[in-house]
């Protein structure tokens, strides 16, 4: 895994080395996340944000330990299956069976304050429509629309529905962002063409004009400068690698497989981040999706699967790698940063995250059952892009009985809730669901949906009662929330790898 991360991950660093320039300084592409953060980075510097910061700290620090110690306490009652607060049935028993519940999970908690209120409501919506009506109703049907003896984690039985249906609003709500942002791009890059017709008289005007503070931010970052031909030489050189390497590691991948995905990564990486500098979403996962099915149905029966995903992963590392480069030049423009240090941080980064991810996963893989449709660590995404793969290779066929149908449906409502929300008018349109998120609590449940409209409840409340301090200490509340019970999880680990059990099972039942 190692080996593949590293074949893999640096290509994305030198695709638009080049580009640099014409991105952030000559479209003046505004990069919304990298201009917050530069913002972020720069309000620090002045005594009141010197101030602010001494509170976030605190307040990250506090709550930190309280997640913590939390975690630690329900440790010591999760001995067994189905056990502990996770598993606390706050509704009833019978909402519980449709994961109807409050687990206490502070890490989602955090997310919830961190997320808008859309994001969370949709997710509640979802788990209504979801496990709240669609699965009671489909369960029904079992020996009629689906085999009685199938397996629950059989793509068909119910998963499989299940599955499908929150592909459909993924890849519904994904393909129509894809088409918007590839409209706003060649919609942007027409105009832009059209204002270079400007004689020099209208350019020189403009250069007197500018700020000093932009002129200043534009010398540093193009002092800096790394010859094209290095960026050039070392693309060649690692897709080369590349090319040898990866069909040895997967021997159902062809060597042009990759070349294609190579010789296709800056086209897509600069459409990429172009439409990233415009409107802040990265499409990456998308290129990705489209090229899982391009690689599937290629590669046939046999091979599909695993060149599919393995073609997605090299096309989505490489367009979400060179996107997120872009966001930090953004940042270091503004905050006047030494790009060529931005590049070299992101080198370093990236060196650990190929040695760190690995060893994480496989300590997660041996201490808990990761990938569990009916456990705590169920991996959706996983599940979801193999079954895109399956989808590829075996077409309609991998379906349930009427479950095309209803993917249809969803695929069809997820377009039509973006259209909505873009073209109706704003007071309407803010009130539409968002699909991408409605459609996760499909195949995980709707317990942590509840988490997080706690989270985000707790963040009304707490605006309605102090609004300014509440705007000031709920990114490190909810920061601190989240680390401190993602911390528990290696002490855990690391006592579920030793055979440490927890003493107690605390485990609900009916009443007599």
């Amino acid at each position: 895994m190692t080996g593949f991360l590293l074949s893999i991950s640096f290509v994305g660093l030198l695709t638009l080395l080049p580009l640099r320039k014409v991105l952030v300084i000559d479209y003046k592409l505004t990069y919304p996340s990298g201009t917050a953060t530069a913002v972020l980075i720069n309000g620090f510097h002045t005594p009141q944000g010197d101030k602010n910061a001494k509170k976030q700290v605190r307040g990250f620090l506090k709550y930190f330990g309280i997640s913590f110690l939390w975690s630690f306490f329900q440790w010591f009652y999760t001995g067994g299956d189905v056990c502990g607060f996770l598993q606390f049935p706050t509704f009833g028993l019978k909402a519980w069976k449709q994961t109807f519940f409050f687990d206490f999970s502070l890490t989602y908690v955090g997310a919830g304050m961190i997320c808008s209120h859309l994001v969370n409501l949709s997710l509640l919506f979802g788990a209504i429509l979801s496990w709240g009506i669609m699965w009671p109703l489909i369960g029904k049907q079992k020996g009629k629309w689906y085999s009685a003896k199938a397996s629950e984690s059989s793509m068909t039985s119910l998963f499989g529905y299940k599955s499908f249906i929150c592909i459909a609003l993924l890849v519904g709500d994904g393909f129509y962002n894809f088409v918007k942002v590839i409209v706003v791009t060649l919609k942007s890059v027409h105009e832009r063409s059209k204002r270079r017709g400007l004689n020099s008289r209208g350019k020189l005007a403009d250069a007197d004009t500018m700020a000093i503070d932009d002129m200043q931010r534009n010398e540093v970052f193009n002092r800096d400068n790394m010859p094209t031909w290095m960026a050039y030489t070392g693309y060649t050189l690692l897709s080369a690698i590349a090319v040898v390497v990866i069909p040895i590691m997967f021997r159902q991948v062809k060597w042009y497989y990759v070349i294609t995905a190579y010789l296709l990564a800056p086209a897509l990486g600069f459409c990429n981040a172009y439409g990233t500098g415009l409107t802040d979403m990265n499409m990456g996962y998308n290129y990705g999706k489209i090229a899982l099915f391009i690689f599937a149905a290629w590669a046939g029966k046999d091979d599909g699967v695993v060149a599919g995903l393995v073609g997605c992963g090299l096309v989505k590392q490489l367009v979400l790698i060179s996107a997120d480069l872009m966001h930090d030049f953004k940042t270091g423009h503004l905050t006047l940063t030494s790009p060529r240090s931005m590049l070299v941080g992101q080198v370093v980064g990236t060196l650990m995250g190929c040695v760190v991810a690995p060893l994480t996963f496989f300590l997660f893989y041996r201490a808990f059952d990761i990938g569990d449709p009916n456990g705590y660590w169920k991996a959706p995404y996983a599940l979801i892009y193999r079954n895109m793969a399956v989808l590829g290779v075996e077409g309609f066929s991998a379906l349930p009985r009427h479950c095309l149908q209803l993917c249809a449906g969803f695929f069809a409502f997820a377009v039509l809730v973006n259209l909505a929300r873009d073209f109706l008018p704003r007071r309407y349109g803010r009130f539409m669901p968002l699909p991408m998120a409605m459609a996760v609590p499909f195949l995980v449940g709707a317990n942590f949906a509840i988490d997080m409209c706690v989270g985000s409840l707790v963040v009304y409340v707490w605006h309605k009662v102090d609004g300014k301090r509440a705007a000031l200490l709920v990114p490190a509340v909810a920061s601190g929330l989240i680390c401190g019970d993602g911390i528990w999880i290696f002490p855990s680990s690391l006592l579920a790898l030793a055979k440490v059990k927890p003493p107690i099972c605390m485990k609900f039942t009916p009443g007599n």
